[in-house]
């Protein structure tokens, strides 16, 4: 796959109509426009790339993320699974439920605690691991088609300290109008009211 992967010709022709339309945008349009917009672009890209792959497994983006989570940590509860993934409970709450349907997951509750459900990968689930983790490789192998290792390096560097002097200016940030709430602040607002997701 390497060698495919290193050979694969860089052209916008043959390319989907969406995203040779993204790259004259950003090659003739705005090629200094801010840099956000393009990790943005960028990120869809990659996501998009991974969805075409799963789909073939008949699995969903979303799914993805919760089993990424439990093929490392088996059996968390599903407020520790919200948390992990940083979605709202029912969010995970209906993931959950979906792919319990397809047998990938079982919920269970532990004897000495009743209280938490526990989310735990099937045999199936498990298998898909081996499967999908591939697929994901074969994606960061063709988005840094025609890069050396030091232009990656680089690129891992710029786009973590572009992460980490934000995280820091939010967290030096003594304005109430700037802050974000959490996705955990949001559903403790909501359960206080008494509130729906809809009405929200």
């Amino acid at each position: 796959m390497k060698n495919f992967v290193m050979t694969r010709k860089k052209t916008v022709e043959g390319a989907p109509r969406e995203t040779a339309e993204m790259l004259r945008h950003w090659h003739e349009s705005v090629p200094n426009d801010r840099l956000a917009h393009l990790v943005k672009d960028a990120t869809r890209s990659m996501v998009r790339a991974l969805q075409m792959r799963l789909a073939a497994h008949s699995v969903s983006f979303g799914h993805w993320t919760f089993l990424r989570i439990l093929w490392e940590s088996d059996g968390l509860t599903q407020r520790e699974l919200s948390e992990q993934a940083g979605v709202m409970a029912p969010t995970t709450f209906a993931a959950v439920t979906a792919m319990e349907k397809l047998g990938l997951v079982e919920r269970q509750q532990r004897p000495e605690n009743k209280k938490n459900t526990h989310v735990y990968l099937t045999a199936e689930g498990r298998a898909l691991k081996d499967k999908l983790v591939p697929l994901a490789e074969e994606v960061n192998e063709i988005s840094v088609t025609g890069l050396s290792e030091r232009d990656i390096k680089v690129a891992r560097k710029v786009l973590l300290t572009i992460i980490e002097n934000l995280a820091e200016d939010e967290s030096e940030s003594t304005d109430p109008r700037r802050r974000v709430l959490s996705t955990r602040e949001i559903g403790k607002l909501i359960a206080e009211r008494g509130e729906s997701l809809e009405d929200a």
